[in-house]
């Protein structure tokens, strides 16, 4: 794949593979299992701050889940390819999501949760997101919501029986624009499950702006900067137009990715722990704030 120069009103420009981001093994919660790509000071990551991946067939790998915790200064979006999990909050929020379903929540200036698988065997495998929030943002009220699988609109994106799931943000498909119903964020952060068949090769129209994600969680990704295989993660630079392809010679159940696209913030990240803000000052406030039980107020 080649990245094209617009030469005629009917050619765009392809997004080339700029660099691929290695995966690597850690634990999080109370002992859960996971497989993470963390960009937090990365602006070419922004708005998206980390991926983890929870992927075991072995219940000690992910029972223990995440009990209570404070956040602040970030959204997070929970997908899951198999399994249940179920969020809890101070707000007396409370929702499961099973497999093809999702739930965002917006930490805002304060949110305590948890999140608890809700079946003891038959696997788990899921993402959580975490996307940055702007500054002037941070501070605003907290909220969650969920999406059944029923409530995911799904395309075809070939006659091979590639597809694509949108979970959030609007998409261009096919000259349709069709939205999944998570995310509101001044980021325009969206996202969508792809699944290509072996030998699938399809574009996807893109805005320019935006930074493009992709997170290979099954079989591999052919890119001009080689074959990507699972648990990696490669960031596109700019252009107009995303190509995707699978190998031809892959598994028979082909590639699956998590495509992720936002506006940039162009903002400074503080980091620690559960928390993101702008500043280290900020950052200490917060860690105040949740030792004096103000963290929520």
């Amino acid at each position: 794949m080649q990245n094209v120069t617009p030469n005629s009103e009917n050619s765009v420009s392809l997004r080339p593979a700029a660099r691929v981001v290695a995966g690597h093994p850690s634990a999080d919660g109370a002992g859960v299992k996971i497989h993470r790509v963390a960009g937090f000071q990365s602006a070419d990551f922004s708005p998206f701050l980390m991926v983890d991946e929870i992927r075991s067939e072995n219940p000690d790998d992910y029972i223990a889940g995440f009990p209570p915790h404070p956040h602040r200064g970030i959204e997070t979006l929970t997908y899951m390819l198999s399994g249940e999990f179920e969020h809890q909050d101070h707000l007396g929020n409370r929702g499961a999501i099973r497999e093809g379903g999702a739930q965002w929540m917006r930490a805002g200036r304060g949110i305590i949760h948890s999140e608890m698988p809700s079946q003891g065997e038959g696997g788990m495998h899921g993402f959580q997101l975490w996307i940055n929030m702007a500054a002037k943002d941070k501070m605003s009220t907290p909220d969650w919501r969920d999406l059944q699988p029923e409530q995911v609109q799904e395309r075809t994106l070939d006659a091979q029986g590639s597809m694509i799931r949108l979970i959030a943000g609007t998409w261009q498909i096919a000259g349709e624009s069709v939205s999944g119903p998570l995310l509101d964020a001044a980021s325009e952060a969206s996202v969508a499950d792809v699944r290509l068949a072996p030998g699938a090769d399809v574009s996807l129209p893109l805005p320019e702006k935006h930074t493009v994600l992709a997170y290979i969680y099954r079989g591999s990704l052919a890119t001009e900067r080689g074959t990507v295989t699972r648990g990696n993660l490669v960031l596109f630079g700019a252009g107009e137009s995303l190509q995707l392809r699978a190998p031809a010679d892959g598994p028979g159940e082909g590639t699956g990715l998590l495509l992720l696209r936002g506006a940039p913030l162009n903002e400074p990240v503080a980091h620690y722990g559960p928390f993101v803000m702008n500043t280290r000052e900020q950052i200490e406030q917060a860690v105040r704030d949740y030792n004096n039980g103000t963290l929520t107020d």
